[in-house]
């Protein structure tokens, strides 16, 4: 990690639209009178100079906005000569480190924050993560009456760790359980974890959160959703973290679940955490791209008994018929052609649950 100050200028300081101060946005100069004041890295001697002068070639090429990070690439001399590279600015009070001189730091201080590692790709897929990362270092600051500087470097120096790994930590956790937190996430069921440490109930809840479709489909459908699944009696999965392993209690689970708990597990030799990351939105990509065939069939169906039947293969054979069935069924409660579609596939697939059974 590394913290540089940049150039104040005139029109470093914006307005936000209510006319509160409180986006900033910095107009950097040319590239030719453009330079980072170093706070504080714990990069090698030969290294930081070359990621200031990269940083500060992003910066000349365009606006930064504060609390929004930007992930690049940059060679320098490490032993992985090419390392990722997100980079954020924002706007700080009091000092960050007490290190910092108040000639050198002006009263309401731009700090730009650069944290490396992995690849560009990888640390994409954090970004948000990251963004929220900056923030908790604002708050931690703010919130004390002293800046620690101790604090400071060690929530920096955290940041892999507390940004990036706790996908991977959830997975090494639940091992073939994992399907259990994969249904949930996909299905909205609600989740309780008890007699966890804090820690692990973040990472935890964290999972859930990255792992579901929130965002990715209709906002309305979503809120149907939750509110179904949270109505049902005794629907809520619960984990108990007191043993050696977590136990689950009204758990669910389906071939499309136990398919990419499997994908996890096959990667977790590999101990890359931005892997595991890729995983999971090739888990979320595939559960919207069946959700849309679905839909598809199901307009189809309106019109053609054949179509219907296709409808019930798909949803026999996509591993996630349960779920996906639940999810066109809130998104076309008030369209009476699709609800008649979706009950005769209620039936079928109900039927066909019976007979495995027999």
């Amino acid at each position: 990690w590394e913290i540089v100050i940049p150039p104040v200028s005139p029109t470093q300081r914006g307005d936000s639209d209510d006319g509160s101060p409180g986006n900033l946005t910095l107009e950097t100069p040319s590239a030719t009178d453009f330079s980072l004041s170093l706070v504080d890295t714990n990069l090698p001697s030969e290294a930081e100079p070359e990621l200031r002068s990269a940083i500060a070639k992003r910066l000349s090429k365009g606006a930064v906005f504060e609390g929004l990070g930007n992930v690049t690439s940059v060679e320098l001399s490490l032993p992985d000569s090419r390392v990722g590279c997100y980079y954020c600015l924002f706007q700080q009070d009091k000092p960050l480190l007490e290190t910092a001189t108040t000639e050198s730091v002006p009263d309401t201080a731009e700090y730009i924050v650069c944290f490396l590692g992995g690849s560009e790709k990888g640390l994409e897929l954090f970004r948000l993560e990251l963004d929220r990362y900056i923030q908790g270092l604002k708050t931690n600051v703010d919130g004390k009456e002293v800046s620690s500087e101790a604090c400071t470097k060690s929530y920096l120096s955290n940041w892999f760790e507390a940004a990036v790994c706790p996908i991977q930590r959830v997975v090494n956790l639940f091992q073939e359980k994992l399907t259990f937190l994969l249904h949930a996430a996909l299905s909205y069921t609600p989740v309780e974890v008890q007699e966890s440490d804090e820690k692990t109930k973040k990472d935890i809840n964290g999972f859930l959160s990255v792992a579901s479709l929130q965002g990715l489909i209709h906002e309305g459908t979503m809120t149907s959703l939750c509110m179904a699944m949270t109505e049902e009696p005794h629907k809520s999965v619960v984990i108990n973290c007191s043993g050696s392993q977590p136990q689950f209690s009204n758990a669910g689970s389906n071939k499309f679940c136990e398919d990419w708990m499997q994908a996890f597990l096959n990667a977790a030799g590999g101990g890359n955490p931005f892997l595991f990351r890729q995983i999971l939105e090739n888990f979320k990509l595939k559960a919207i791209q069946d959700t849309n065939n679905l839909k598809r069939f199901i307009r189809q169906a309106e019109m053609n008994h054949y179509a219907l039947f296709k409808c019930y293969l798909f949803l026999k054979n996509c591993g996630s018929g349960d779920i996906l069935l639940k999810i066109v069924k809130v998104e076309h409660e008030e369209m009476p052609e699709a609800k008649n579609v979706i009950l005769a596939l209620e039936e079928f697939m109900k039927e066909a649950a019976v007979a495995q059974t027999c």
